[in-house]
């Protein structure tokens, strides 16, 4: 396959390195400097130019190119890029915006502007904070099945009661499995006398229900969040608000500019808005964020949300969750105390690969950049698990793959070993990325 990437910053150098070894792939940038680096870190054909300039599109080759995605900071960049390129030829095209104000039109307008797809940075970031907000220790949340399943990545603290456990004493759930554990960097397909250690990356996959009674059981002194509080109401502080409010809480949200602030206030009736810097320690005392069970950082720099975090846990709030938009900063965030850093940069090029790659699966989620990936598949007639138990079909399915759940006809499945697999049901799957690629292969 051949594919086109209209920008070489940090989303565009993800989703090209992500693509470079398997296809032919072309990156396009106006930035002389970025497109020589290219050459040096990736197998990919850098081109320099104007990618809303149909003369460099055609130089790229976006005639005969089968996808091309546009991922520059510009939002109009990119929709343009899409639209000139669907004059040149019969390419699937893929925009990434920032502000969701393209997203109505485009869905109500059928693939409107010549995008096939959109990914809205703002709002990915926003349903990632969303998503980790409700679970203490959760580090990324994905639903499948319509939300019937749920694969959690959880952090097991030094002091949570499940380190030093094995799978098997820990697995007291009846609708979870223990798909897969990340540690120090490898990934490990657990069996039940498998230690759970502390700082290993559990990969669980169950019902909703299930992964907040685990969470409970890692982390039991730690209550569902009640006590909410976002810092910035820019356009991902106030998604999150927004999707926060539709979830049943009732945030507190800080912004320090007076107009803003009456304009959030308007919009959001479940949440308290606060006019002020979310930066001051005095205000921050005075309105007890010390309180808060989950501090949410999203303004607007990093360096802002690294100091309003830090002042926020000073003062004794529970766990923190900051945006940062520096990939390179995500590791320094959660070494000095941020319990989950959310790149929006990494949100954003997570979300074009599993689109990508929804064409051979249902839904996909992606661990840890790619190390290891949950698939949802519905079974036909030619997959290797067709009316056969899973322990039957183990020697045909990869040995770094594990099934977490099965969804027929609403219904929430635990795999077990007698557990036979009907047509048409809907499996989860984890797999190593190693065993990836054959995972497809034989579903």
């Amino acid at each position: 396959m051949k594919i086109v990437v209209i920008g070489a910053g940090e989303v565009g150098s993800t989703t090209a390195e992500a693509f470079s070894e398997d296809h032919e792939v072309v990156v396009v940038d106006r930035d002389p400097d970025r497109v020589e680096s290219l050459t040096y870190e990736l197998d990919v054909l850098p081109i320099e130019g104007d990618a809303s300039e149909m003369e460099t599109l055609e130089d790229a080759g976006v005639g005969d190119a089968d996808l091309l995605i546009a991922s520059t900071d510009d939002d109009e960049t990119n929709i343009i890029a899409c639209g000139t390129a669907k004059v040149c030829g019969d390419v699937f095209t893929i925009a990434r915006t920032k502000s969701p104000k393209y997203l109505r039109p485009w869905e109500q307008g059928k693939r409107a502007f010549g995008v096939e797809f959109m990914v809205c940075t703002d709002l990915l970031t926003a349903e990632a904070i969303v998503g980790v907000t409700g679970l203490p220790t959760a580090q990324d949340v994905d639903s499948f099945a319509d939300g019937l399943v749920q694969m959690t990545e959880f952090e097991i603290p030094a002091e949570s009661p499940v380190a030093g456990q094995t799978v098997a004493e820990a697995d007291r759930f009846d609708s979870l499995t223990f798909a897969g554990i990340i540690r120090d960097g490898d990934v490990v397909i657990p069996r039940g006398d498998t230690v759970i250690r502390s700082d290993d990356d559990i990969i669980a996959i169950g019902s909703p229900d299930s992964m907040r009674a685990f969470s409970t059981a890692i982390a039991p002194e730690q209550e569902d969040p009640k006590n909410v509080v976002i810092m910035g109401g820019g356009e991902i502080g106030y998604q999150t608000a927004r999707l926060l409010g539709d979830a049943g809480f009732s945030p507190r949200l800080i912004e320090q500019d007076d107009e803003r602030a009456r304009w959030l206030a308007e919009k959001l009736p479940r949440t308290t808005v606060i006019s002020g810097d979310a930066t001051d320690q005095d205000l921050l005392a005075e309105e007890k964020i010390g309180d808060a069970d989950v501090l949410i950082a999203a303004l607007e720099t990093d360096q802002q949300n690294l100091l309003a975090t830090l002042l926020g846990g000073r003062l004794g709030a529970d766990r923190s969750i900051a945006v940062v938009e520096s990939v390179d900063f995500v590791d320094l965030f959660e070494t000095v105390g941020v319990d989950v850093a959310i790149s929006p940069r990494n949100v954003t090029a997570e979300e074009i690969t599993r689109f990508t790659r929804e064409r051979h699966a249902e839904n996909v989620a992606i661990i840890e950049g790619d190390q290891a990936e949950v698939l949802e598949f519905e079974v036909d007639s030619e997959s290797v698990l067709v009316d056969r138990s899973i322990q039957d079909s183990s020697a045909d399915f990869p040995e770094g793959a594990v099934i977490g759940a099965i969804a027929r006809n609403g219904t929430h499945i635990t795999p077990r070993g007698d557990t036979v697999v009907r047509e048409g049901d809907h499996v989860i799957v984890f797999a190593g990325g190693d065993a990836v690629s054959e995972v497809s292969e034989r579903m």
